[in-house]
């Protein structure tokens, strides 16, 4: 793998046009919790993932204000996205763990099986706490899409295709580059299918996400039950800090921006505290009541609470 600092000072390992996998990033990647070997057992469910999320600070809420939209910053020709986890797509990709591992269960072991994935799902990509700022956008992927059709591809389809891996300290972070067809700038990149054997795909308007490590912090074991057809998660008596992996969603729009209407922004922004693991400075997160103030000044018509706060994570030695 490559190295690199990113704008934000971190370093940073990466191979392009690949989406790693653990087993071949602990081959490739010098990375110290990779090497652990006491990290307890945990599912690996699939997510049928529908919304996108994009968090930001202050000044970032008042561009996007401004410009009706996201654009690129930094000198960067992308705007970037992550994969938004939905209490819905959690229960599915539960039910659809069960049924893969026991596919012949009984209506009444069924009935008998207690809900355990959310127990696993720990790591900064399920938490509605955010690493960027006070304010986070959650949009429909179809819209997202949608939009981006129209407004930079004619109509047509944008193409996706897989970008990167990036290995910092604790995070795997796979993304997906989304451009118009008309690009050809990226046409050596593997396109995005739908891999039954990938990380990450896309199928029927859905991002297909199999997580690698969703807890960062393992406090849970899975535990099965063949007998009973059952699964559970057991309490470990030590945690274990491991990596954790999330997508990214980069869409291609150099100077321009992806708009959306002004009423269309607010309805689908909420309030995050600041969690534990961070990217950006604690500066750069408000109090609740400056970020729900700024909020109103930007949106005055719009008096809705929609705030998003979750007050504890576990602890992380992350950067």
């Amino acid at each position: 793998m490559q190295e690199r600092e990113n704008r934000r000072g971190y370093p940073e390992q990466f191979v392009q046009k690949q989406h790693l996998k653990l087993n071949d990033l602990k081959e490739k990647a010098r990375n110290q919790y990779l090497r652990k070997q006491n990290i307890p057992e945990y599912p690996r469910p699939e997510f049928h993932v529908s919304h996108l999320k994009h968090d930001t600070d202050k000044d970032g809420l008042r561009g996007i204000w401004t410009d009706n939209g996201f654009k690129n910053h930094h000198q960067s020709s992308l705007v970037w996205w992550s994969l938004a986890v939905t209490p819905d797509d959690m229960e599915s990709a539960e039910r659809r763990l069960l049924e893969k591992t026991y596919p012949d269960r009984t209506e009444e072991q069924t009935q008998m099986q207690q809900s355990f994935l959310e127990k696993f799902a720990t790591s900064p990509a399920f938490k509605k706490t955010s690493r960027l700022g006070s304010f986070r956008f959650t949009f429909p992927l179809k819209e997202v899409l949608d939009a981006y059709s129209q407004q930079f591809c004619s109509g047509a389809q944008p193409i996706m295709r897989v970008s990167e891996t990036i290995l910092y300290k604790q995070e795997v972070m796979y993304t997906v580059l989304v451009h118009s067809p008309a690009n050809q700038e990226f046409a050596d990149y593997p396109l995005l299918t739908d891999d039954p054997d990938a990380v990450c795909a896309y199928r029927d308007g859905l991002f297909i996400w199999r997580p690698e490590a969703m807890s960062e912090t393992h406090s849970y074991e899975l535990i099965r039950r063949p007998g009973e057809k059952q699964m559970e998660a057991q309490k470990v008596a030590y945690p274990q800090f491991y990596v954790w992996d999330n997508v990214a969603i980069a869409l291609h729009v150099e100077e321009q921006v992806l708009k959306f209407d002004s009423g269309r922004l607010r309805e689908n922004l909420k309030l995050c505290s600041a969690g534990k693991v961070k990217i950006t400075p604690r500066y750069n997160f408000l109090s609740f009541q400056d970020a729900k103030e700024f909020v109103e000044e930007l949106w005055p018509e719009d008096t809705e609470d929609r705030s998003c706060i979750e007050d504890t994570e576990p602890n992380s030695e992350n950067e």
